[in-house]
């Protein structure tokens, strides 16, 4: 039998992999994920966020340090996610950051719900300050010559939104 934290560690793997199907696997159809940037729901929402990601960061890599031993569901774990800022980012604001070179680690930490052996709600958590100040911008604004304002190529579906969820979640993702 499948346990959650089995799953949780099958999500990690396939992160470190940066296998896109691999880490949808692990995703109910209609599955949550919430970030500091926003929420995605639904495979296409969420294999967009992973890609993104992985594009920005081409050797990011999760070092789980901590599992909360003493719950199931959800399963917690503390993080430190480690890579290059090799490829673009895209800001919360629609706007690019291309690439500075510079390696980041970044505390993070996440909560998982699993039902029927699927993640259907993943809330992560780090500190998006953190991570704009390891890339050299912390809170002054980016200077023009850094941004790239031409939209990004490809579908133009935004990945996260803030219309109503079809459902209501209480806490960590219960019914």
């Amino acid at each position: 039998m499948t346990t959650y934290w089995d799953l949780k560690h099958r999500l990690g793997d396939a992160i470190n992999a940066h296998d896109i199907q691999g880490v949808l696997d692990c995703y109910s159809p209609d599955a949550v994920y919430v970030a500091p940037a926003g929420v995605a729901e639904g495979h296409e929402q969420i294999a967009w966020f992973y890609e993104q990601f992985f594009t920005a960061f081409a050797d990011f890599h999760a070092t789980a340090w901590f599992e909360l031993g003493d719950c199931d569901n959800p399963a917690v774990t503390e993080w430190t996610y480690t890579g290059t800022h090799t490829g673009p980012i895209l800001l919360p604001d629609g706007r690019e950051i291309g690439p500075t070179g510079r390696h980041v680690s970044l505390r993070a930490t996440c909560s998982t719900y699993v039902e029927n052996g699927k993640i259907t709600t993943h809330r992560e958590y780090f500190d998006q300050l953190e991570l704009y100040t390891q890339l050299g911008f912390g809170l002054t604004d980016l200077k023009q010559e850094t941004v790239d304002e031409t939209p990004p190529a490809g579908p133009a579906h935004p990945p996260f939104h803030s219309t109503p969820r079809r459902k209501t979640l209480g806490i960590f993702g219960r019914r």
